[in-house]
């Protein structure tokens, strides 16, 4: 039998945390003389009271430690809690249950998909708030990425099992030590972007929202037209260089900080990622040339902006990318399925399970031509093992499956087939908006119906759950003795 009493401690403290988060937007509407400060206050009074009352009433629970089914649990109840409780301020706004929870789940895994429009005349708390959670839910991610899902073996992830990582089962405190390093860098890199885009000419107010969202890729912007708002191109280029630095290994780039700058450039998935974005870049800037639909400067620009942010699952749009024509619209489409790197912020595949699905097709082939010869699948000098290159197909299969199940049960609500797909993609790939004249990069999810946003809001967290962080909660198995 699975004890609670930890995984209700831990929870107990992470709804403090958020509870002491809330204040933020109530100082912000307070010093803008704005009255919604109190929904911020009452929703911060209720969760913080609840966090209390766990806490307090698992008492020493936590000190056992936690085990594989537990922290599965755990992980899985944190990210379905915290943005049920993240929405409460929407609600005390005026907005619908339905609406506040897609936003709040939006937020919090760093999807980027909204309900709302009229952004630039909304209270400035609840801008806040938004980029807040995104903010938040970035660093749980790379925590998660780093610290949980290798301990869980889950897609491959063991192959990034770091030496904080405790072998026998449980999660100890020497975690403590690399999730304080994650933060601050994270905390780090935040600040040099809010000063960066701050010196581009944005507004305090605009560069501290944008910082949050950039390093998060999360994409949450505080006007309707995204980075199309901003006019000077220093402002694009910022962005695009933290869009990047948050989807690299925050491992490899703590490594880097601390005199090691090499190990990042030796990781065989930086080194594609960086490569990928470079060739996709190069290849839209000439089209957008060759087709006459801007300069080369601007073409590069928006191309290389819009690309990384697609690819990172970030969601800013730099103009409606979706009006360049039908290679565009199906090259954005395939770029919602990449990502960035493992222990970073993105959504998507990822990078590193491309290359073992690559190099396991290369070996199979090789085997084929000479059925005698030993191939082993590698990842830069590491050997891979059966177990790990399965894990990491196994991932692929279910991720493509989850994809075109969710676009069939969309299609039964008479959505378009690009809507469909396109919102499946984003959903599951936490990648941002969609595609069509409905959720594409100058619409909303707004219009959908509301058994769709619950049915994407449900997709988001499973997809930044890898999936299978769920699924196994549905195998009888994992709840017997």
């Amino acid at each position: 039998m699975i004890s609670f009493r930890p995984v209700l401690s831990v929870l107990g403290y992470l709804y403090v945390g958020l509870a002491a988060a809330m204040l933020i937007p109530a100082i912000v509407d307070v010093a803008a003389r704005n009255a919604d400060w109190q929904a911020f206050v009452f929703s911060s009074l209720i969760v913080g009271l609840v966090g209390l009352l766990l806490s307090v009433a698992m008492g020493s629970a936590l000190t056992e430690g936690l085990d594989t089914r537990q922290t599965f649990l755990l992980t899985t109840l944190a990210w379905i809690s915290l943005p049920a409780f993240g929405a409460l301020p929407f609600l005390w706004l005026g907005i619908a249950y339905v609406d506040a929870v897609f936003e709040a789940v939006s937020g919090f895994t760093t999807t980027g998909s909204t309900v709302l429009s009229g952004l630039d005349s909304l209270p400035p708390g609840l801008l806040v708030w938004r980029s807040l959670m995104q903010w938040m839910g970035g660093i749980g991610i790379v925590v998660m990425a780093i610290v949980l899902l290798p301990f869980l073996k889950i897609g491959g992830m063991q192959l990034f099992q770091t030496e904080s990582s405790d072998q026998s089962e449980k999660i100890v405190s020497r975690s403590i030590e690399l999730i304080r390093l994650i933060s601050l860098t994270y905390f780090f890199f935040t600040c040099l972007c809010l000063l960066a885009y701050w010196a581009s000419g944005m507004s305090m107010f605009d560069a501290f929202n944008h910082a949050l969202t950039t390093i998060a890729t999360g994409g949450y912007s505080t006007h309707d037209a995204s980075f199309g708002f901003f006019t000077n191109p220093l402002t694009g280029w910022i962005a695009v260089v933290f869009m990047i630095i948050g989807s690299l290994p925050f491992v490899l780039i703590i490594q880097g900080l601390r005199g090691q700058p090499l190990l990042l450039w030796r990781d065989p998935q930086v080194r594609s990622f960086l490569g990928f974005l470079g060739i996709v870049s190069l290849a839209l800037t000439f089209y957008l040339g060759i087709s006459g639909q801007a300069e080369f400067g601007d073409a590069l620009l928006q191309a290389t902006f819009n690309v990384v942010s697609v690819v990172t699952g970030t969601g800013y749009a730099m103009g409606d990318y979706t009006n360049w024509g039908a290679p565009v619209i199906g090259l954005a489409l395939l770029l919602k399925f990449v990502g960035g790197c493992t222990g970073s912020t993105t959504g998507g595949i990822k990078i590193f399970r491309f290359l073992v699905f690559f190099g396991t097709v290369k070996a199979h082939m090789r085997r084929m031509v000479r059925p005698n010869r030993v191939i082993s699948v590698s990842y830069g000098s590491t050997r891979l093992t059966p177990e790990l290159t399965f894990s990491v197909l196994a991932f692929l299969v279910v991720y493509l499956g989850s994809v075109g199940l969710l676009t069939l049960i969309l299609s039964a609500f008479h959505l378009d087939l690009v809507t469909a797909v396109s919102a499946a993609a984003t959903s599951v790939g936490n990648v941002g908006p969609g595609l069509g004249t409905v959720i594409g990069p100058s619409g909303t999810f707004g219009p959908l119906p509301d058994e769709v946003k619950w049915i994407l809001s449900a997709a988001m967290l499973m997809g930044r759950l890898e999936l299978f962080t769920v699924l196994i909660l549905l195998d009888p198995d994992f709840w017997s003795r």
